[in-house]
Formats: C-alpha cells, structure tokens, sequence
C-alpha cells in the first residue's frame, strides 16, 4: 500500500515545514493525492492549498480624506518572532487534512488518550450545565476543586497546600507559560533536558529568558546525568523543568536520581524547578512516581503542575493546575487575571468528580493504563525486532521514541534521501500512510514519536505499514 503526493513545484512528498510551519517564502501547491493497492486501485480527490509567508508584509491603503497613499506597518514583535510554531499541532493538523481528503492515514502524532473522558466526570459536567452553574468562578478556581487538588497532593503526592497555593488554569499547558512568566527575567536561562515537550523553549523564548538545552542518552533510558546538570548550572540559572513521566520518551525518574538532583539543586539559592508531572498516574510496575516537591527542601523552591487532560482523558475539557509556594502562584494568578480569567466552570466541576474517582483515578483510570501497557508492549517487541532500531522501554506516559537514524543517509526508490527524522516521517507518510512525529521537535533528530495512544489493532497495521516502507531500507551504518 502506498500513496504517492507530488506538487506542482515538482518536489516529492509532503513536506511538513513549507506547508504548514511558517516557511518564509511565499508558495503557492497543488497537491494530488492517489493510493495504490496490490488489492485495489483507488483515485482519490486532489487536495488544493493555498499559503503565503512572510516575516513582514507591508499593506497600502488610502485615508478617507486624502488620496495619498499611507504605508501600514503589520510587523510582529520579535518576541513571536522568536517562538517556533509547535510541529506537533502541525503534524496532526497536517494528517486530519489529508484523512478528510480520502487518503488512509493512520494518525499516531497527537498526544491524547484515545478513550473518551469516563462517564461519571461526563455527568457532573452535563449536570454543571443543567443546574446553571455556567458563570465566572474566582480567577484561581473553585475552592471546592482548589480543596479536592490539596486532598490529592496530600494523599497520592505527599505534598502539603492550602487552597490559596493552587491556580487552576485552562489546561496545564497555560499552568506553565504562567509560570516561566512568573519567575524568568530577560537574560536568565531555563534548563531543559533533551528529549523536551515541544513547548518548553518557546515558552522561555516568550520569557525573554534563554533555553539552555541539556542532551540525555538513549543508553541511560534519556535521564538528565546529575554531573551533566551541575556543569551547566550559572548564575543565570533560573528553572529547570523537569518531565516525569516523560513526553517524548515514556521515561521515569527514579527516585534516588531525584535525589541527586535536588542536591545539586539546592546549592543555587536562584535555581527553581519547575515538575511537570501531567502522565503521573500513566505508568508502569515496578516503575513509580516521586513528586520533585516532596524531597527535603525542594518544597519551597518547586512549582508542581499537573492537570486532568492525560489520565482522566479530558484533553478538550482544558483544565490544570499548577501547586507551590504562595509567593510564586500569585504571581501565576495575577497573571491569569489579566489573560484569560478562571478555568471553564463546567470544567472545573468535572474536575472534582474526577478527583472523587478514588485513588489514582480508581478503576476507570487503571483500565486504560493496562491498555495502553499492552499497546507498548506490542509496539516494544514489534520494533525491537526491526533491523537498526533502538528502543529505550518507556515506563510510562503513552510514546515510544525511537531510534532510526541508522536509516539516515539512505536513497529511497520514488522518494529522495532520507536526511533527518523529518524527511523519514515524511517517508513513512507518503510510502505508508503512517503520521509520527519528527525527533527534531523534540529536541533530538535522530528519534522518531510514536504515540500508542490508539487501539491495538490500529498500532498492528501501522506497524505493518512501516515496516513494509522500511523494507527497501537498509541501515547505512552498523547498529
């Protein structure tokens, strides 16, 4: 199976960056679209686009009482120009399309759970909207969410707040924006360990703070070496954020390597951590999960987030909540008070039920964490048997990231050489309709994302499919 996507401007393909990146050259594609089967022949719709870039367009136009022309600036500051548009909102976007075009792509770049949102949290949000309860709530939520919040990092977390140390926000994503806001000033540096969230840079760049990026090793499960970390850290260290478990690469922190890290940490009375924790209850036995803030004297110094999109499956509820000391959260609440104001109050009532599931989110939570256990299980084994792959076993959250750059530098038939993780998702797009991730977004370009947050039996034919793509490969250099 495979489908051939070809532009006007002659160039094999899809690219992911000219068409939906922000190319800065100005282009105009027709793209035709046609699958080939050995069972059936298929002659799908041609998908026509249309996008013109440019860093500054200037505009004319006339005044209402004067007929000379008036040049309009709509130039944008340097600050947005500085931030990268996310690749993975990109990639998916990118695939939906090509799936309403009538092409059989199968989807596994978006970063969501694959279930719906459980019944019981369903039904409070419903009942929210039945009873009225649909006006502003204080900028910092509900104090009845705000309480249950507590109640959980008490008991799951071994964390102490007060209801007035937690923001509630319109996902966790917001939670940390407003906290690299809060803190970084122009000139500091926000440590991030490679592979990274995608939005973890930008969001420094938003800051007007430097992102100084830390590689880990495929070898070492992707973990920040503590030596590594310690070498880096200077005057202008302002945060280091931390991601267990990890997206992109499943990875767990161990708590004895917390350990040595918050020893580092506490020699910097500047350095703060920032612990996104959002896959916490998105894990593995015998792996377990160590709040960064409960280790001694890493309280005062961390801002915990955490939020209901990725264990509860609440992606399109937007909610999340970021938890420290006051001093830092009211910052985070001021700031909110002058964006967007509180969270969706239908949301935040579902919220409380879903906190009122038990602990960990109680059965309906560990029912889809044993399916996607399975899944990665398949997916571990599946690729482990692969010719020039390595796998580094996530222990939790929902990705593979793998290794595939012994493809790299190979001629493919029909499609041009494979150079980097982009031009192999395009290659696994175009041969088998397969949409990963590039590592590149990630912040280490010889790895691939895959998210397994999909059936079963749509990871089997995905795996079909690229595996029947790869065939033709060899590895260029020994693995």
């Amino acid at each position: 199976m495979a489908v051939s996507l070809h532009n006007s401007t002659g160039i094999s393909g899809v690219g992911f960056d000219s068409q939906f990146l922000g190319s800065h050259s100005a282009s105009k594609a027709s793209v035709s679209v046609s699958f080939h089967s050995s069972l059936t022949n298929l002659s799908l719709k041609s998908v026509e686009t249309s996008k013109q870039h440019s860093y500054r367009i200037t505009a004319m136009s006339k005044t209402e009482s004067s007929s000379d022309q008036v040049k309009l600036d709509i130039s944008l500051s340097p600050r947005v120009n500085s931030v990268k548009p996310s690749k993975t909102v990109a990639i998916t976007d990118h695939a939906t399309a090509l799936a309403q075009a009538g092409v059989p792509v199968i989807r596994l770049a978006a970063g969501e759970p694959d279930f719906d949102t459980p019944a019981i949290i369903a039904e409070a949000g419903i009942n929210a909207i039945r009873e009225g309860y649909t006006r502003y709530t204080p900028n910092a939520g509900t104090l009845e969410l705000r309480t249950a919040i507590c109640h959980k990092l008490k008991e799951e977390n071994g964390i102490s707040y007060s209801y007035d140390q937690i923001v509630v926000s319109n996902g966790a994503k917001q939670s940390i924006l407003q906290a690299v806001l809060a803190v970084c000033s122009p000139g500091d540096e926000v440590i991030i360990p490679a592979p990274y969230w995608v939005s973890y840079p930008e969001m420094a760049r938003l800051a007007d703070a430097t992102p100084t990026i830390l590689p880990t090793l495929i070898c070492d499960n992707f973990l920040l070496d503590p030596e590594v970390l310690e070498s880096k850290i200077s005057e202008k260290s302002r945060l280091l954020v931390l991601c267990s478990p990890s997206n992109p690469t499943g990875s767990v922190y161990p708590k004895k390597l917390l350990e040595k890290i918050a020893e580092i940490v506490a020699k910097h009375p500047r350095l703060l951590v920032l612990s996104d924790e959002i896959y916490e209850h998105i894990i593995y036995a015998p792996a377990t999960h160590t709040s960064f803030a409960s280790l001694p004297g890493m309280w005062e110094r961390t801002l915990t987030v955490n939020g209901f999109s990725k264990a509860f499956a609440m992606t399109g509820w937007r909610l999340g909540y970021i938890a420290g000391p006051k001093h830092f959260v009211a910052a985070c609440n001021k700031i909110q008070s002058q964006s967007t104001s509180g969270a969706s109050s239908i949301a935040q009532k579902a919220g409380v039920a879903a906190l009122g599931l038990g602990y960990a989110g109680g059965e309906a939570i560990s029912t889809m964490v044993k399916a996607f256990r399975e899944r990665r299980d398949f997916l571990v084994k599946s690729f482990g048997e692969l010719e020039g792959v390595k796998i580094s076993e996530p222990q939790g959250a929902f990705y593979l990231f793998i290794d595939f750059s012994s493809y790299y530098g190979i001629e493919a038939e029909g499609f041009g050489k494979i150079k980097n993780s982009e031009s192999l998702c395009r290659y696994f797009l175009d041969k088998a309709q397969v949409a990963l991730v590039p590592g590149d977004a990630f912040g280490d370009d010889s790895c691939i994302r895959i998210s397994y947050a999909a059936s079963l039996t749509t990871l089997q034919a995905a795996f079909e499919r690229i595996k029947k793509a790869l065939i033709s490969l060899r590895p260029a250099v020994p693995v």
